[in-house]
């Protein structure tokens, strides 16, 4: 275990940019998603972190306005045909959702970190 003190990064900006919320130097994903097993800068377990569903519920709401947002604006101005909302519709949710996933998991990470998350207790 590194027994180093860390100055921490501000959480928002380190987590945007998939970076360890420890050190701010190390990358928090081995693929698209998943999670490296520690930080290969400061050796930071991530095996504990979970952002669960969290940035899939972030997601969908977001990009949920946007899209509804342009469906108006676009009937209320132009009144195309219903393929033509059909193909911007399916084409931002899936690019949207494919530029914002990965960034607001980091996020949930490096808050999760900072605020010292841990699974809830019972105490009886």
């Amino acid at each position: 275990m590194d027994q180093r003190t860390y100055s921490p990064p501000p959480p928002i900006p380190t987590g945007l940019r998939g970076r360890c919320p420890r050190c701010g130097e190390g990358h928090l994903f081995k693929g698209y998603l998943a999670l490296r097993p520690s930080c290969e800068a400061c050796q930071l377990d991530y095996t504990h972190f979970d952002a669960a569903d969290g940035p899939a519920f972030f997601v969908m709401s977001i990009v949920g306005l946007i899209v509804v947002g342009i469906a108006l604006w676009l009937e209320v101005t132009y009144e195309p045909p219903i393929w033509v909302h059909a193909l911007v519709a399916i084409s931002l949710s899936v690019g949207l959702s494919l530029i914002l996933v990965r960034p607001l998991k980091g996020l949930l990470i490096a808050l999760q970190y900072s605020n010292k998350a841990e699974e809830g207790r019972l105490k009886l």
